[in-house]
């Protein structure tokens, strides 16, 4: 049986501003865009949380949630540094790490001999040190696969952990919202809602050839989800297939040059993200556009890596349907696999 560890950083960009600023410790605060119309939140600290402030909100309406509302502006090089400390200790227990973003990851510590092998205690030590090297918090769920690991990590939320043992996980799942499984996103919630169907124990009269009818493929997924089985490895060599960067405009852009001038500046922010990224070899080159009525477009194009290749594809696809923008962005497909040859023509790329 195995031993999974879910850790999830609570709140991580606004406990990060927390930490540095205390004056942001007792009130209502969120990180994110400006206050007009087009900011949008990236986390929100619980007090805020209480008012049904939640990451992805417009900032706007944040504001109409919780008039108190202290905005921060985001800082990513000072995320990416707490992110780096806490990847480090989750190394130091195990090589099988699985990371889900900067402030989440899957542990596998089922050959640990750490804390007598006990994967509850693994986890409180990690939660520990974490705690100690950053004044950071995190929670922790522990179950034997990733689908019950993540459900566990938000059931004491923060600064907690929960535990699903193999004797535990059929009663543990049974009353778990069909809307948590892995995989269901909004219309096959619904679906499920209309059917009458709220929790997994709901799903579990259904055989897997029901299942598979009612919802193709994933069915057959989904009848062992819906019973806590899940038999999915932790993903190691987890190879991103794409980097890109955009900007919200305070106010639309209807001038082509304005916008030129704009991507010429999101090329630069690209150039630095893909110092990450110099063992692989670009395969293409996007734009994106949003216009004002959010109407929303992307051109893609084998091109050189250059401040030209992104301004004609910029230009060929606004012409199309020349209007007012909100939003512009510009990025990078890579190609499968890393090699010598790919990290030398990545590093030719970005001298360009």
């Amino acid at each position: 049986m195995r031993k999974i560890i879910h850790l999830d950083m609570d709140a991580f960009f606004a406990a990060v501003e927390m930490r540095d600023n205390p004056k942001l410790r007792n009130v209502p605060m969120a990180v994110g865009g400006s206050s007009d119309r087009r900011g949008v939140l990236c986390t929100a600290n619980y007090l805020a949380r209480k008012f049904g402030v939640r990451s992805a909100l417009p900032t706007a309406h944040a504001l109409k949630l919780c008039p108190q509302l202290v905005l921060v502006k985001p800082n990513m090089q000072k995320y990416k540094q707490a992110s780096m400390e806490v990847f480090e200790i989750f190394h130091e227990y195990t090589d099988l790490v699985e990371p889900m973003s900067m402030d989440e990851a899957y542990l596998d510590v089922t050959g640990s001999h750490r804390c007598h092998g006990s994967a509850t205690l693994i986890a409180q030590e990690i939660r520990k040190r974490i705690f100690e090297k950053t004044q950071l918090t995190a929670s922790a769920g522990i179950a034997p696969n990733k689908l019950l690991a993540k459900m566990a990590s938000d059931f004491n939320k923060p600064n907690g952990q929960f535990t699903v043992s193999p004797h535990e996980v059929d009663t543990f799942i049974k009353d778990i919202p069909v809307e948590k499984l892995w995989g269901i996103g909004k219309v096959t919630a619904k679906k499920l809602h209309e059917m009458g169907i709220r929790k997994c124990r709901d799903l579990q009269i259904y055989n897997r050839s029901e299942m598979i009818h009612l919802f193709g493929k994933f069915g057959d997924t989904l009848y062992d989800f819906c019973r806590g089985h899940d038999d999915r490895e932790l993903e190691l060599d987890y190879e991103r297939k794409s980097v890109g960067t955009e900007e919200t405009f305070d106010r639309d852009i209807k001038s082509f040059d304005e916008m030129k001038i704009n991507v010429v500046r999101l090329i630069q922010d690209l150039r630095n993200d893909l110092e990450r990224y110099q063992d692989r070899i670009i395969k293409n080159l996007q734009v994106k556009i949003k216009y004002y009525d959010f109407k929303q477009t992307t051109i893609e194009r084998q091109l050189p890596f250059s401040e030209e290749s992104f301004l004609e594809l910029l230009e060929e696809r606004w012409c199309q349907d020349p209007r007012a923008v909100r939003l512009l962005g510009v990025g990078v497909k890579f190609e499968d696999g890393k090699s010598e040859e790919s990290k030398k023509g990545q590093l030719t790329l970005l001298a360009v």
